[in-house]
């Protein structure tokens, strides 16, 4: 039922043919796509399709027939390999509209009639399901939005898995959920802000009111009122039924199996905003990579809904202490029980993709080997039932009960499917010889015609009386009997034969039988196809009975295939089972970045190091030099209460962590061109976003607030920033800054604790420890930076002659007055020699110049070295 009304056609061009007819109709229905229309074994694209599919894949643009006297831009795909091309479209954003041939062009041969085609589906970034479309290990969500004054209602569903959920959110929150959800696709109106989100808005579908919402999702999900599901604001409740008509209508009216619609909420889930998740690299890099990044360092899942969840899981962390601890108690039971958890892992690597084989399953587009990946789940879900012996905590004793139970579907999909299954039912040899009598008749025939004919051959040489008498095929009279001259006349005394062609050496006969034959044996091949296909209908047809019980073993399996990714983590012992309370603490002994320790692994030992913001000492600020580690402090901290709240382990001796309820990460700063904003504007944008949301159950982590003005503006920001937090909104904070004048306010500050990275001067160089101190950074140690950097070592002397004037005047350099009224000034260079060189400089490089070391003795090399030690100035301000 759909309440939407439909807009009326345009008309068809006149002097079009027939099948471009049928494709300007089509192109009428979804003048957004790129239409995918079906000729023969291709897929076929004309006029604008064509020319930018071409350009996009890659083909040859050419043209078909005319239009209006111009030729019409063709280009094509082979059926065969459509999902390539399908696949490299919907990476570049097209939507693709597909329309089949819905007869047999044998039925439509003797007639100019031409073949029926309609669109099955549209193919968009939020709908796909097929294997090679989609990333394995991560949902692919279809975001639908709407908006009730200062609420925005959400809809999400994974058509691929059944997945189906909802929210109502302040507008102020959309960006966090986009950030939490990474939607492929989102369907929402015009006038709804989505910032970076922009470029995934799909097509806008016009609402429902919400009464009539409400009752077609009832009539959807089969119940009075969805209110059996849980409590939907009408904006929630909106927003699912624009999300269920949108995938019924890409879907050519058909819905996948969808799960009964959740109301989530925010309550109960941590607040990241888009900006933190992208500071900690959660799900991608900077780079827009997945292999630098949390979900890369922590997984150790065997499944891709094992991978599936627990991207989730790090997605959404929760702020219940209750359900953090019953998901710890599950990886806990695997870390203590070894050698049940080894058996469960071998277990869960044999299953399959349970959820996915089941969405393409419940959209007419499963193949054999969907049907083969339910039989073999469910095996696999029999075997880590079995492996999961003795009491178990509450998670893992539910997901024992619900991967015990059978279903009958099983043992009829092993008596059924053959192993291994083709990938698709029009190959054949999908179902197994003996489980349908009337398939086998058909493959019998198809398969084992010559020994069919022989044994009629040998049956009419004996009716007939004729010993030579040979069965062959002719190419216009099909299977006949050839007899020898000698006998031609003692086989027309049979009526049942009939002389067809006369030959110098003999004759050519038919016999009903033979006749009837020959088109059995023509007409087999399709017969058996047409079986086997009906066969696999009914299978699916008797699995999908099971749609629900089926996933839920794939939940189940899912959420095991984390917690003994969890417990292979513990089992290192460098990770440990973090207290998670619903105070305000946040202690942290001998704590790692996962993903950088990660990265280092087998060239370098990760330095740990401590971190607490109890109450009484809650803003932990941090100076030191660049390159010291200050950053990847911040983070680690911050991916510490991630990944503690995600019920999983951290990477530290000990840990106890108070709830957060909102995470603000700030560390590094980029300007944003494509919007004209500056890293000074990006930086303070981000800064207000704190301060206007952050409450006493936050962390905040911030890095160089400042930087990005003058010393005197970004100082007093600083100060100002670092007030507000201490005093006003009272969070847990680790800020981090070269302003090292604010370890001073820690007098005034009581909460406040200096903090700063260690360093060691040894041979005039810098050697950082990586170590976290109490105390403050007396210098930044800049200048050494920049020569590890590579500066060029004139350059690097002159930074320092600078350092020395500025530091000698004990004050910021935009403190005082005038610049030229600085003695720094009044020394500066006014010729137009390089910067940084001098007089000796040039001796130098002289002496250097007239050295041949090849012809000289040792004797003569050690005075030439004794010389330019004394050219080399008596205070060069830096050792070489």
């Amino acid at each position: 039922m759909n309440d939407q009304p439909t807009p009326p056609r345009p008309a068809i061009p006149a002097g079009a043919t027939p099948a471009m007819a049928q494709w300007f109709a089509a192109k009428a229905d979804y003048p957004d796509a790129l239409l995918f229309f079906r000729m023969g074994d291709f897929y076929e694209l004309f006029f604008s399709d064509a020319e930018a599919a071409a350009a996009a894949l890659d083909i040859v643009l050419s043209h078909r027939g005319e239009h209006n006297g111009v030729p019409i831009p063709m280009c094509g795909v082979p059926k065969h390999a459509a999902e390539t091309y399908l696949a490299r479209l919907i990476r570049r954003g097209y939507r693709v509209a597909v329309a089949e041939q819905m007869e047999d062009p044998k039925t439509r041969a003797s007639t100019k009639i031409p073949i029926r085609r309609e669109i099955v589906r549209v193919i968009t970034p939020g709908t796909i399901t097929e294997e090679a479309l989609l990333e394995a290990g991560q949902p692919n969500l279809l975001l639908a939005l709407t908006r009730d004054r200062d609420t925005v209602g959400a809809a999400w569903l994974d058509i691929s898995t059944g997945t189906f959920e909802t929210a109502a959110v302040p507008l102020a929150e959309l960006p966090a959920l986009l950030g939490r959800l990474e939607p492929a696709e989102i369907v929402a109106p015009e006038t709804l802000p989505l910032g970076e989100w922009t470029t995934r808005r799909g097509p806008e579908t016009v609402p429902s009111p919400p009464l009539v919402a409400r009752r077609r999702l009832a009539e959807v999900f089969q119940t009075a009122d969805i209110e059996a599901f849980g409590t939907f604001t009408d904006a929630e409740a909106v927003a699912a039924m624009v999300a269920v008509d949108y995938v019924r209508k890409t879907q050519g009216g058909v819905l996948p199996r969808l799960a009964r619609p959740a109301p989530l909420g925010q309550a109960g889930v941590m607040a990241m905003d888009a900006a933190t998740r992208a500071s900690l690299e959660i799900h991608r890099a900077r780079d827009g990579g997945t292999m630098h990044t949390l979900l890369a360092a922590v997984k150790h899942t065997v499944t891709p809904a094992g991978a599936r969840l627990l991207s989730a899981w790090l997605a959404s962390p929760l702020t219940d202490p209750i359900a953090i601890g019953a998901r710890q108690d599950g990886w806990s039971w695997m870390l203590a029980n070894s050698q049940a958890t080894i058996r469960l892992r071998g277990a869960l690597r044999a299953s399959p993709d349970l959820a996915r084989s089941l969405g393409r399953l419940s959209l007419n587009r499963g193949g054999p080997r969907d049907l083969a990946a339910v039989r073999d789940a469910l095996a696999a879900a029999h075997d880590a039932a079995t492996a999961l012996d003795g009491p178990l905590p509450a998670t893992l004793g539910a997901a024992r009960t619900t991967l015990a139970r059978e279903l009958p579907v099983q043992s009829t999909l092993i008596a059924a499917l053959t192993d291994p299954a083709p990938l698709r039912v029009e190959d054949g040899g999908a179902i197994k010889s003996g489980y349908d009598g009337e398939l086998d008749a058909h493959r019998s025939l198809r398969d084992d015609s010559r020994r069919v004919l022989a044994t009629m051959q040998l049956d009419y040489a004996q009716k007939f009386g004729v010993a030579s008498l040979k069965i062959r095929h002719h190419a216009q009279l099909g299977y006949i009997i050839e007899a020898p001259a000698a006998a031609v006349e003692a086989l027309r005394a049979f009526p049942e034969l009939t002389l067809r062609q006369g030959m110098a050496n003999g004759a050519r006969f038919t016999e009903p039988g033979l006749s009837d034959l020959d088109r059995r044996i023509t007409e087999a091949g399709d017969r058996a196809a047409a079986r086997e296909k009906l066969v696999f209908g009914h299978l699916a047809k008797a699995t999908l009975d099971h749609a629900d019980a089926l996933a839920a073993r794939a939940d189940a399996i899912a959420f095991l295939d984390v917690a003994q990714s969890a417990a292979s983590l513990a089992a290192s012992g460098t990770w440990c089972r973090p207290v998670v309370t619903d105070d305000d603490l946040f202690q942290v002994r001998s704590g790692r970045h996962p993903v950088v320790e990660t990265a280092l692994a087998g060239q370098a030992a990760f330095v740990p190091n401590a971190c607490d913001l109890s109450p009484e000492r809650r803003v932990l600020l941090l100076t030191g030099p660049n390159m010291a580690g200050k950053s990847t402090f911040l983070r680690q901290n911050a991916l510490m209460a991630v990944l503690a709240q995600s019920g999983l382990p951290v990477p530290a001796e000990d840990a106890r962590i108070g709830v957060v309820d909102r995470l603000f990460s700030r560390v590094g700063a980029a300007d944003d061109l494509a919007r004209g904003r500056s890293t000074f504007m990006v930086e303070m944008t981000e800064t207000a976003a704190i301060l206007n949301q952050a409450g006493p159950r936050s962390l905040v982590v911030v890095d160089e607030i400042g930087r990005g003005t003058s010393t005197t503006d970004g100082l007093a920001i600083a100060w100002a920033v670092l007030e507000a937090l201490h005093s006003n909104i009272r969070c847990r904070t680790i800020f981090a800054t070269h302003f090292h004048e604010l370890a001073e306010l820690a007098e005034r500050m009581p909460r406040i604790r200096p903090h700063t990275m260690r360093v060691k001067e040894w041979r005039g160089t810098v050697v950082f420890l990586h170590e976290v101190a109490e105390g403050a950074a007396g210098r930044s140690w800049g200048v050494h930076v920049a020569e590890l950097a590579g500066v060029p070592k004139p350059v690097v002397r002159r930074a320092a002659t600078l350092l020395n004037a500025l530091e000698k005047q004990n004050s910021p350099l935009a403190a005082g007055g005038a610049l030229g009224a600085l003695p720094l000034f009044a020394a500066a260079t006014t010729t137009d020699e390089p910067v940084g060189e001098t007089p000796q400089d040039d001796v130098l490089r002289r002496a250097l110049t007239e050295l041949d070391p090849d012809r000289l003795t040792p004797r003569e090399a050690l005075d030439a070295l004794y010389r330019l030690k004394a050219l080399l100035p008596a205070s060069a301000g830096v050792t070489d």
